[in-house]
Parts: structure tokens; C-alpha cells; sequence
């Protein structure tokens, strides 16, 4: 299946989920609302307003560069997340000793991109179809993960799976796990805007860059 096929695949599914999810937006007052309840430590104080995605698709580094670059997302942290030991370290989670994934916490403003187009976004950007694996990065800590905070978040999530393989975008089932939100650790402070910083790393001009720059080709209408 051809690049140019699989691009506009995923553009007609992003707009289709668009459409399915509009009329589930007045729903301000619920408990599936996707609002932060309360102040974010992560964040400066004139962001707090922003809502928050979070997901996992290999390096952190990689994923956190894709994301930085699409328009309505304003920030973009590295970290850890989907396992249970506290406070992980990036030996340990990057040696395999812990349950978590490298991950990053996407905030973006809701009035320029929907969590919808965010999970586009997240498929398009990697190979969802690799079991704990992501280009040359092996093992359960670079495996694929979509958060969600919220029932309709999850469906959102679980419906775009679904057309994904409706429509045979991949010819290998994807293995993307789907998992309720619960707690995410930011990484050690070396790692935030790692791309941006070490543009001559050579994992960053052979892996990263690259990475980027297939995203870029495939989405162009969403970058900033």
C-alpha cells in the first residue's frame, strides 16, 4: 500500500471522526468532559486553560518533535507512563526494568485542534503495527499506547482503530494499546526538547529527523 494512499486514508477517517464527534462537544457539563479540574505542575500559569492527550509510539525524543510541530498543540512533554512503579528514572525505564512506556503529555487548544485530529496525528506518525517496537528501538518501554481520559475520548480512540482496519490501512493487525489515563512522570530535564537541542546527535539526524520529516510529507496541512 502506497504512502500517498495511506495519507489520504487517514485524512478521510480523521474528518469523518470530526463530523461523528461534533454534536458530543456541548457536553461541557459532563464527566467526560476532557478539562483539566485542576492546575497542571508542568505548565506556566497562563496555560492552564489547555486540555492534555497523552500517548506512546517509540522515543519520546521522536514522538515529542512530531507533536511540536502541529498547530493548536503548544507544548509537549517527555515522560513516562502506562506502568506501575513510582517515579521512574529513565535508566530504569529505558533498560526495561519498569512497566512503563516513554510517553508525552500533548497540551494543545481545543478552539484550533480536536483530540480527534490529535489521534490522527498519533497513527500517522508511527507504525502502529509492531509489537514493543518502533524503527530500531526495541522492547515494551517504546511500545504504542493511546491514552484516554474520558469514555468518549476512549471511543474516539477505539472507532479510529476500527476504520483503520475497516479500510485495511495496515496489512498487519495493529497492536496499539488502549489504556485509561492515570498518572504521568515527566522525564529528567535533558530530555525535554531533546530534538531541537541536539540536532547533530547522530540518533537524532538518522532516526528522529527523518521520522519528522515523513510526518511533515504526509500532513502538511496540519503543521504550524
Amino acid at each position: 500500500m502506497t504512502e500517498n494512499y495511506r495519507f489520504h486514508t487517514l485524512i478521510r477517517l480523521s474528518m469523518f471522526l470530526i463530523m461523528v464527534f461534533t454534536t458530543m462537544g456541548c457536553l461541557s457539563n459532563s464527566k467526560s468532559e476532557n478539562k483539566s479540574t485542576s492546575k497542571d505542575p508542568h505548565l506556566p500559569q497562563n496555560q492552564q486553560n489547555l486540555e492534555t492527550a497523552y500517548f506512546a509510539s517509540g522515543c519520546f525524543w521522536c514522538v515529542e518533535a512530531i507533536f511540536e510541530h502541529v498547530k493548536g498543540v503548544k507544548e509537549v512533554i517527555s515522560g513516562y507512563a502506562g506502568g506501575k512503579e513510582l517515579n521512574p528514572s529513565y535508566e530504569d525505564v529505558a533498560s526495561g526494568r519498569t512497566s512503563h512506556a516513554e510517553a508525552v503529555a500533548v497540551y494543545y487548544d481545543p478552539k484550533v485542534i480536536s483530540y480527534t485530529t490529535l489521534v490522527a496525528v498519533f497513527f500517522g506518525s508511527h507504525d502502529p503495527t509492531t509489537k514493543n517496537r518502533q524503527g530500531p528501538d526495541k522492547g515494551a518501554q517504546y511500545r504504542s499506547i493511546a491514552f484516554y481520559k474520558s469514555d468518549q475520548e476512549k471511543q474516539i480512540i477505539t472507532d479510529y482503530i476500527s476504520e483503520l482496519t475497516d479500510q485495511k490501512v495496515y496489512s498487519s493487525p495493529i497492536v496499539t494499546e488502549v489504556k485509561p489515563y492515570s498518572v504521568f512522570y515527566k522525564a529528567e530535564e535533558y530530555h525535554q526538547d531533546y530534538e531541537k537541542k541536539n540536532p547533530n546527535n547522530p540518533y537524532i539526524k538518522n532516526v528522529s529527523i527523518p521520522r519528522l520529516k515523513n510526518f511533515q510529507q504526509k500532513f502538511p496541512e496540519l503543521l504550524k
